[in-house]
């Protein structure tokens, strides 16, 4: 869920996995893929991302939270570790932002071999913004650390989808798990950072 560039060459392979390019109104008529790929993303400046995402951040943050999930609750006033929202090729060519809550301390900071407490919550809103002139929110994507033990299949990494409108795309620990599936698969190129990709270092909020 979370990139950095310097893992570009180990992640090609995945992204055919990750994300499929279509066109926008397919990928916005269908919520059978929400990693459904944009193909015709806006090139922002970090202003102009800024100016859209606060256009929708009410309507985001109420959209995701008719999810009624404790888990991504006031999401927004967690440390935000990117200073623009940026575009993820690996979540559909979609700008993002990464938060992180305050029991993942250490995701800033995460050297190789190192791992997050259990209880670390990551969460990436996101949202469409087209080269035509078309923004709308986009789906959140959610990583939770389990108790160790919990799923080692994931690394014990719990993977969730809430689109838009708060309804659950899927869980890998309950509702439509083999939709998600995949998200490890793609996190399987970061395995050195616990399974989680980073913000690209010109999108980093600075230390």
């Amino acid at each position: 869920m979370f990139e950095t560039h310097s893992h570009w060459n180990g992640i090609l392979a995945v992204l055919a996995i990750c994300a499929v390019s279509v066109p926008e109104g397919v990928a916005q008529a269908s919520d059978q893929d929400a990693h459904l790929a944009i193909e015709n993303p806006a090139e922002l400046t970090k202003d102009e991302a800024q100016q859209h995402y606060r256009s929708l951040i009410r309507r985001m943050s109420r959209g995701y939270a008719a999810a009624q999930l404790d888990l991504i609750r006031n999401y927004q006033n967690w440390p935000l570790f990117n200073d623009a929202p940026y575009i993820s090729a690996t979540h559909g060519q979609r700008y993002v932002n990464s938060y992180a809550n305050r029991m993942a301390h250490n995701y800033g900071t995460l050297q190789e071999g190192d791992v997050l407490p259990a209880g670390s919550v990551l969460a990436k809103d996101s949202m469409t913004v087209t080269d035509e002139g078309n923004v709308h929110p986009g789906a959140m994507f959610v990583m939770e650390k389990l108790p160790a033990g919990t799923n080692p299949e994931t690394a014990d990494w719990r993977y969730i989808m809430v689109m838009p409108d708060g309804s659950l795309f899927g869980d890998t620990m309950g509702f439509r798990a083999a939709a998600v599936d995949y998200c490890h698969v793609c996190h399987e190129a970061v395995a050195d950072r616990d399974y989680t990709f980073y913000v690209p270092e010109e999108y980093r909020v600075a230390e």
